[in-house]
């Protein structure tokens, strides 16, 4: 199983780790943990225990699906051969409930199109998992009120923010009761390690959440698009003229064509009507001449 270590940004590759299956989280933390006490990066912060590190797998490059429980056997999280897991250090111990989301929480710089160095924000979710409870976590999280802020999800991989709608802001308690759709659900999929980007709106009311980092972003995906599609054109018009060759010269090797004369019974049985038909003329016109002169006066 692969291991590395990663400090926000940077990942520092540490080689390859074999485990067994029935191992605790916690024993994995272990090996981790004498591994990482070698790494530079490890050394500029203090690692005291195992138990200041979080551990997550690695997908696209990011951290992916959060490792909690550390008495939990690795066969419960279906890891499979040659998984990448990268190990975050923290400033204590941390110990996640089930029921409990970890996500990135950012405020906006006021006036910028630039965020603050974001923190870690547990939510218990074990209630509900809806907008409006997102929404007054964060607030009590920044010490705001709840209709002074607006919050949105970030797509990495699109470069692109979603906001999470304030619509239950402006409805009545009873109504607010009613069953609401969970953040996890489509369009949010809200999981562990999302970054949450909120806006202080007693400081900024502009509620663009994009940065230029994601103008950039979105161009470098807009050329690769160009020139993946300008890739598959070539590739397309280089198979036109292959099968344009192709025909052509096969249309030299062609015999030429010759016209095919069929002869068949119905051209003997239009001559034959054509001379019946002149008799048939022939005795209507002369046979009544020829009695009138044989007749006596």
């Amino acid at each position: 199983m692969f291991s590395c270590v990663e400090t926000y940004s940077d990942t520092v590759m540490n080689g390859f780790l074999f485990i067994q299956g029935d191992w605790p989280l916690q024993l994995l933390k272990k090996h981790f943990f004498f591994q990482a006490l070698t790494l530079l990066c490890c050394q500029e912060q203090i690692v005291p225990l195992p138990s200041f590190l979080r551990a997550w797998t690695v997908d696209s490059k990011r951290p992916g699906k959060l490792l909690r429980n550390n008495r939990q056997q690795l066969n419960h999280y279906k890891l499979g051969a040659g998984v990448e897991i990268c190990i975050e250090p923290l400033q204590k111990e941390e110990h996640l409930g089930p029921r409990e989301l970890l996500l990135r929480v950012q405020m906006g710089i006021p006036g910028e199109r630039d965020y603050y160095d974001s923190t870690d924000l547990v939510w218990d979710i074990s209630k509900e998992c809806t907008a409006w409870a997102l929404r007054q976590r964060v607030a009590s999280h920044y010490c705001l009120p709840v209709d002074k802020i607006e919050i949105a999800k970030y797509f990495p991989d699109r470069f692109e923010w979603l906001p999470i709608s304030s619509w239950t802001q402006q409805i009545s308690k009873r109504k607010r009761k009613k069953k609401q759709e969970s953040l996890q659900s489509a369009p949010y999929h809200l999981k562990d390690g999302d970054v949450i980007g909120v806006k202080n709106l007693l400081l900024d009311d502009t509620k663009d959440f994009s940065t230029v980092r994601d103008d950039v972003g979105k161009e470098k995906q807009r050329q690769l698009a160009l020139e993946k599609r300008k890739g598959i054109d070539r590739q397309a018009e280089r198979l036109q003229d292959r099968v344009f060759s192709e025909e052509k010269l096969n249309m030299k090797h062609r015999k030429p064509e010759v016209a095919l004369s069929i002869n068949t019974g119905i051209c003997a049985t239009d001559n034959w009507l054509n001379s019946v038909s002149k008799v048939l003329e022939y005795e209507a016109k002369w046979v009544p001449h020829a009695r009138e002169i044989g007749s006596p006066d």
